[in-house]
């Protein structure tokens, strides 16, 4: 007697990233494994759509909701399913696509639809930056006001963030921010302070270059005001996972912190703005979500990677609190 088929939920989001999505949901019904999956195709109608939608197929119980999108429809999708059964899938066709790349899920739809057929399931944490889930960066700075810009912009795609970044680059002043971890509180003045539990904004640009998804660790960056001679080491940096080595940049691991600035603005949550207060906490909330991933990530994320960085751990905060 054959096994139950597995059901999963594909969910387009018909205007998000770079690319058509017609070809895609023909490569599905020519490649996804039927002997193993039924498979429905939901598109959303509005902003938020994707959060109802994957909420709704968890409480079904479905086996996965694949996102098929950019980084704010698998995050809308992400939010509601963790801390339940259903996995994410992701075929990645957004603008930056940061979680997917971290995760080493390929750009070509029809490879992505394959590790889909395999049905390998990874455990994996996210972060809260005050109670708005997030699986790739947060922040405050530059990097949230370059976001603000971003949304405001009438089309996408990295040429418009390129643009954007350069552009407001040459304008924007650094902030002075006071960082608590552990009930210590140390004062920066910084461009940007990110918070990562991804390595990666998205477009392989590795703002916090050592963080992992299952280590119950947040990666924060600060970046400390720099002068324009110091753009073209920070910039190679940036796509060469070393910016952690510049010697403009401050970086510490923690489970929580709390983020002090003067006045009220832009935040940002996987590349999304959002206006938040003069006091900002971000914690990670460890091994929620199941993910359906390669093989090869599975490998990557052993225990003996999981007890170096909790050293890493405590040394960063021997660090902050000199």
């Amino acid at each position: 007697m054959s096994e139950e088929k597995k059901k999963i939920t594909f969910v387009i989001n018909p205007i998000s990233g770079t690319q058509g999505k017609e070809q895609i949901l023909k490569w599905i019904d020519e490649r996804l494994d039927r002997e193993k999956y039924s498979c429905e195709i939901v598109y959303t109608e509005r902003a938020g759509h994707a959060v109802e939608i994957a909420a709704g197929k968890a409480a079904e119980g479905v086996h996965a909701v694949v996102a098929i999108g950019g980084d704010g429809t698998i995050n809308e999708i992400a939010r509601s399913l963790v801390h339940t059964d259903t996995a994410l899938g992701i075929i990645p066709c957004g603008s930056g696509n940061g979680l997917a790349r971290h995760l080493q899920i390929p750009m070509d739809a029809k490879k992505a639809i394959d590790i889909i057929n395999d049905g390998l399931v990874d455990t994996i944490d996210y972060g809260k930056i005050n109670d708005l889930p997030f699986f790739c960066t947060c922040g405050v700075g530059f990097d949230a006001f370059v976001s603000l810009k971003f949304s405001q912009a009438g089309k996408r795609g990295p040429l418009t963030y390129l643009e954007k970044t350069l552009f407001e680059s040459l304008k924007y002043r650094p902030e002075t921010y006071e960082v608590e971890v552990d009930g210590s509180t140390t004062r920066y003045k910084a461009f940007l302070i990110a918070c990562g539990n991804a390595s990666q904004y998205g477009n392989n640009a590795y703002i916090t270059p050592q963080a992992t998804l299952n280590d119950g660790l947040l990666d924060v960056t600060i970046l400390e005001p720099f002068t324009m001679l110091d753009v073209p080491s920070l910039s190679f940096q940036l796509f060469n996972k070393t910016i952690d080595q510049n010697s403009r940049i401050k970086t510490f691991r923690c489970q929580a912190l709390r983020i002090h600035r003067s006045h009220a603005g832009v935040a940002h949550f996987d590349g999304d703005p959002v206006m938040m207060g003069k006091s900002i906490d971000v914690r990670i909330m460890q091994r929620a979500l199941h993910v359906l991933v390669p093989r090869e990530v599975r490998k990557e994320n052993g225990s003996m990677n999981v007890l170096q960085r909790a050293q890493d751990y405590i040394n960063g905060l021997k660090q902050i609190t000199k």
